[in-house]
């Protein structure tokens, strides 16, 4: 496969979700199933696409045959709607294990927006409108890119509304308006092409998944193992909302700044 086409696929997925409330406008965040962050990943690989596909459908295969875990409740509910695929949440521990070491194999690297949930600003930047948020989230992941000169294809997890072309489509739109913020609007040269799927039908948006996942734990409980194990993969993190540490950039992690269990999130006040 050509490089460059190589080069133009990112892979995107979210973690978390973007409820914050529950019925009767009672906030819900930090609450039993409510994240305390909503966040949105990006995945670069930098081989082959095909072969990797191929090495998850048949990782995915294996374990739809597996006579130990295809008995396992949410392995065998996903076969039974038509077939299993890797999705972190879901899959038990030693599903999971398989997956994270297959990532680890990869020549890949995430970039990822985490954007703790804090009310006021919720209501205030988004209008009380996930679709809205989301948007925001998409538009800091992409800015940085429209200056490359390429045809970039989001391959997107669908999410429903959020995903929608419309909304896609403000995304951009707020992404080029960041960028004439740094740059001039004439410095603009890539193109955008969005191509929503779900993991059965592009099975890199698994890895996605994976490595976004293990982000979020870190954010949600303080859990490092995860992290720890594909931090080579993880190439930034922005914690979009940390206004205490937006001097210097410290709400940037990388490779040399890494994440750490001090990361763990508390509910926000309304």
């Amino acid at each position: 496969m050509n490089r460059d086409f190589i080069a133009n696929h990112r892979f995107l997925d979210e973690t978390g979700d973007p409820t914050f409330f529950k019925k009767g406008r009672i906030l819900a965040v930090g609450d039993p199933g409510i994240s305390l962050a909503f966040s949105l990943g990006m995945v670069k690989f930098n081989t082959d696409l095909h072969p990797i596909r191929a090495r998850i459908c048949d990782m995915q295969d294996e374990i739809s045959k597996d006579d130990y875990l295809n008995k396992i409740p949410s392995i065998a509910k996903k076969i039974s709607k038509g077939g299993f695929y890797f999705h972190a949440t879901d899959d038990p521990p030693e599903v999971r294990e398989r997956m994270f070491r297959l990532v680890k194999s990869l020549d890949c690297s995430l970039e990822m927006v985490v954007a703790r949930k804090i009310p006021a600003l919720f209501a205030k930047k988004h209008h009380s409108q996930g679709s809205e948020f989301y948007a925001d989230m998409l538009s800091h992941l992409i800015k940085n890119k429209l200056k490359s000169g390429q045809r970039l294809v989001l391959n997107i997890a669908d999410m429903g509304i959020p995903t929608h072309n419309t909304n896609l489509e403000l995304a951009l739109s707020k992404a080029r308006e960041r960028f004439q913020k740094k740059w001039n609007a004439d410095e603009i040269r890539s193109s955008v092409v969005f191509n929503v799927q779900t993991p059965r039908t592009e099975p890199l948006l698994c890895v996605a998944d994976y490595l976004c996942w293990s982000v979020q734990r870190v954010f949600e409980r303080g859990e490092m193992r995860h992290y720890e194990f594909v931090q080579d993969k993880v190439s930034l993190v922005v914690d979009l909302y940390d206004s205490d540490k937006y001097e210097g950039s410290r709400n940037y992690y990388t490779q040399r700044r890494p994440l750490t269990a001090t990361n763990k999130l508390s509910p926000q006040l309304p």
